[in-house]
């Protein structure tokens, strides 16, 4: 399964995930800081969805109330919702 998520409040402007039997096989952002954003996918990869969104869940950038890491959450979660 394909996510194509556009996260809300944060620098990035699209998230595309790849799901294979509720594990994240692969995460391309766009925007964002591509740094740090390149790390957070690779260690996701290989991990369980369920797992991700324990992790990643609840993550402020700054001031912001979310951050890509709790927007890649949210993605999750709604995919698993669906």
């Amino acid at each position: 399964m394909t996510i194509d998520y556009r996260p809300r409040g944060v620098c990035s402007n699209r998230m595309v995930v790849d799901v294979e039997n509720g594990v994240i096989r692969s995460l391309q952002v766009q925007g964002g800081c591509n740094g740090n954003l390149q790390g957070i996918s690779r260690l996701v990869e290989g991990m369980k969805v369920e797992e991700a969104i324990r992790r990643l869940e609840g993550i402020r950038c700054g001031f912001k109330a979310t951050s890509c890491p709790d927007q890649l959450a949210q993605a999750l979660k709604q995919s698993a919702q669906a």
